[in-house]
């Protein structure tokens, strides 16, 4: 798993990449990737399947923001990011990953 954030010079925007490695995507057909950014929707885009079979996604997030968030994997399996930047609990008493674009 890995997240990557590039920060914009021309607006307040920051790319954030989130990979799925396929280890931890366990023969996954689909992941989604739920979150703050889009309410939660299980309707939402599902992340790209590489040819590594490792799941992708790029989102522009506004800076200066927190965003929790968690992989749906297969539309059963619920799954953090252990290089989120911090985790925080929900209200299922689990935990989401956080990702942060404080500059």
């Amino acid at each position: 798993m890995s997240i990557k954030k590039q920060f914009l010079k021309s607006k307040p925007v920051c790319k954030v990449s989130f990979r799925l490695d396929s280890t931890d995507a366990s023969g996954a057909n689909s992941v989604q990737l739920l979150g703050d950014f889009n309410n939660w929707d299980l309707s939402a885009e599902p992340m790209t399947m590489l040819k590594s079979n490792d799941f992708s996604t790029v989102l522009e997030l506004e800076t200066g923001k927190d965003y929790q968030f968690r992989y749906y994997i297969d539309g059963a399996i619920w799954k953090n990011d252990p290089q989120a930047d911090y985790f925080a609990a929900n209200s299922f008493g689990a935990e989401n990953s956080v990702v942060s674009t404080a500059v």
